[in-house]
C-alpha cells in the first residue's frame, strides 16, 4: 500500500452493519466499487441542491454548505476524542477557544 492509499478514508455506501442497523462505514483500505469519497458525497449533495431549485437562483450556497457540514464535524471530532475539547480542537486544527466558540453557536456546549 503507497502513501496515497494509506492517507484516503473513504465513506461506503452501504451503511448496514451485520445486524442490518444502518450505521456509517469509515474505510481506510484503498478505494473499490462501492466507496464513495467525502467530496463526491458534499458533490452529489450541491448537484441535487441545484436540481431542485428548478431554475431558481441559489443564494448564499457557500455559507449554507459550511453550516451543514461544520456541525456534524464537530459532533464526529468531540465523539473521537471521548468529548475532550483539547483533543477534538488538536485533530481539527483548531485553537481550543476557537472550537469552543463553534461549539456554542451550533448549540454543542
Amino acid at each position: 500500500m503507497n502513501t496515497s492509499q494509506i492517507n484516503t478514508a473513504v465513506v461506503r455506501t452501504d451503511r448496514r452493519d451485520s445486524t442490518g442497523v444502518d450505521r456509517r462505514d469509515i474505510d481506510l483500505e484503498p478505494r473499490n466499487s462501492s466507496a464513495i469519497t467525502l467530496a463526491d458525497y458534499v458533490r452529489q449533495a450541491v448537484d441535487l441542491y441545484f436540481a431542485q431549485l428548478r431554475g431558481y437562483d441559489a443564494v448564499g450556497l457557500h455559507a449554507l454548505v459550511l453550516n451543514e457540514i461544520e456541525k456534524p464535524l464537530l459532533e464526529a471530532a468531540l465523539k473521537h476524542s471521548g468529548y475532550n475539547q483539547t483533543k477534538a480542537a488538536k485533530a481539527l486544527g483548531l485553537s481550543r477557544s476557537t472550537l469552543r466558540k463553534k461549539l456554542e453557536h451550533y448549540g454543542l456546549s
